[in-house]
């Protein structure tokens, strides 16, 4: 092929490319002129518009508040927030500022993200669902501008509830130490919440586990102007819970839902939600017409020690060593509390070779040095025990002494019930001086009521060698059970 002739075939073969380019950006600007909501956004390097939809998007949901149990006092809140949304000019007129931003905080499961759903279906205003992390990228600018967008979506469908999900993954504390893109990103909801640029009929709901860890400038008034704590529900709230998960269920009409809430103190709505939906299943495979109370207490069993492990095999000394440490943990609930446990077994569950699990009565909102010293002893009772009777300890109390030191340690540092210095508390970052005296007195604290459990097993020994001999030949024992043999045997 001669030179010339190459030359017009390269020289056609590039029109033709050009003229196929030039095609496709005339149908996609028509395209865009036609559809202006469709265009995507051009401020970051690669756009979220694509994804916004799917990732923010949350409106099929139906929950209003009396899908929500319990937290009456919030939900009024929140209706008053909602009454902002809806009638702006009401408040307006007294010149009253409509809160820019609500933030949740308090412990996961309890519902947090459940009730910012149930206010927007309640006024029927658009709801956008987001989480913290979405806005975090290794590149510069990105996470802004996602901010931007999101603020943006949100002010096409006004009235709107744009709801972030764990927060504090932006809303951290700014120092040296922070990037540049998280910073940016923090900067920008700032502005967003409480800049020049007024967002009519928005209102942000934040949800953090750790409100501690919170830039201060994101809580001041103006940007998250209604803190409120969503915590672990009451007895009367756990009842109300369960109540609701229950409604749509065949359930036996001896089902002692009371009873039940008892036994789920410290269980979150996530807990108790899980719970219901285990006793469920349960049934199902069981094949029983209704759940009954067997089915929720195994339930209850499934979600506090986990799964029964039937290809465990224990030796007879791990049998023994196992009975006589849970023997423990029931003798000194029942001599410290005056309480009975619900069961003690010597099946394993999870990781556990065998549990007691205590009678939960409604936790006290404030409790004394002389309870949780109790609460350590009982611990520390299963491996005193061991001591005790076999002269030996064993691994079997991890969990246990993990639980009794963090107990120890909340009392010295955190409650100021130290012996030697009262009335202080401590961060173990500040004070490096006096490190090894906070030690001695934690320490002082574990070894004192390590030496009462050991009193305790010494002292009463018949009662628990016979809890002991009971539970090796049931392997698992029950209220009843206990109540007759503490009866039956002396204090």
């Amino acid at each position: 092929m001669s030179p010339t002739l190459m030359l017009s075939v390269t020289i056609i073969s590039l029109i033709i490319i050009f003229s196929f380019i030039w095609l496709i950006i005339k149908k996609k600007k028509q395209y865009h002129e036609t559809n202006p909501e469709d265009k995507p956004y051009s401020f970051q390097p690669y756009s979220i518009a694509d994804s916004a939809e799917h990732s923010w998007a949350d409106e099929n949901t139906k929950e209003k508040f009396d899908c929500v149990a319990g937290m009456d006092e919030i939900k009024e809140e929140l209706r008053e927030i909602g009454d902002f949304l809806l009638y702006p000019n009401k408040y307006k007129s007294f010149g009253a500022k409509i809160p820019k931003g609500v933030l949740f905080y308090g412990p996961p499961g309890t519902g947090k993200t459940l009730l910012a759903r149930a206010l927007a279906n309640e006024i029927n205003a658009g709801f956008i669902y987001a989480s913290g992390s979405e806005f975090i990228e290794k590149f510069v600018g990105v996470g802004a501008g996602r901010i931007r967008a999101l603020f943006e979506k949100a002010a096409k469908k006004t009235p709107c509830i744009i709801f972030i999900d764990e927060i504090d993954a932006i809303g951290i504390t700014r120092n040296t130490d922070n990037n540049s893109e998280r910073d940016q990103t923090l900067n920008q909801l700032l502005v967003e919440l409480d800049g020049f640029k007024q967002y009519e009929g928005i209102v942000v709901i934040g949800a953090t586990n750790r409100i501690d860890m919170l830039d201060k400038a994101l809580l001041r008034p103006g940007r998250f102007d209604r803190q409120i704590y969503i915590g672990i529900p009451s007895a009367r709230s756990r009842e109300k819970i369960l109540i609701h998960h229950l409604k749509n269920k065949p359930v036996e009409n001896d089902v002692n839902i009371s009873k039940l809430a008892n036994r789920t103190c410290g269980f979150s709505g996530a807990h108790l939600a899980n719970i219901v939906n285990e006793a469920a299943l349960l049934t199902i495979k069981k094949e029983k017409p209704k759940i009954s109370d067997e089915e929720l207490n195994e339930a209850i069993i499934k979600t506090v020690a986990g799964l029964k492990n039937k290809d465990m095999i224990l030796t007879e000394r791990e049998k023994k060593l196992i009975a006589w440490h849970e023997a423990g943990h029931a003798m000194a609930e029942y001599i410290l509390n005056g309480t009975i446990a619900e069961r003690i077994t010597l099946i394993p569950h999870g990781q556990a070779l065998g549990f007691t699990m205590s009678n939960m009565k409604e936790e006290n909102m404030l409790i004394g040095v002389k309870e949780m010293k109790n609460r350590i002893c009982i611990l520390l009772a299963g491996r005193a025990a061991e001591e005790t009777v076999f002269s030996e300890i064993t691994t079997g109390s991890q969990n246990d002494l993990k639980t009794a030191n963090e107990i120890a340690e909340s009392m010295i540092l955190n409650y100021g019930m130290s012996s030697n210095w009262k009335n202080r508390v401590y961060n173990t970052q500040t004070c490096v001086n006096i490190s090894k005296e906070i030690n001695d007195e934690i320490c002082s604290i574990i070894n004192e009521s390590y030496e009462k459990a050991l009193s305790l097993m010494k002292n009463h020994s018949y009662l628990l060698d016979t809890l002991s001999f009971e539970l090796l030949e049931k392997e698992t024992l029950y209220q009843s059970d206990l109540s007759q043999l503490f009866k039956a045997v002396a204090i």
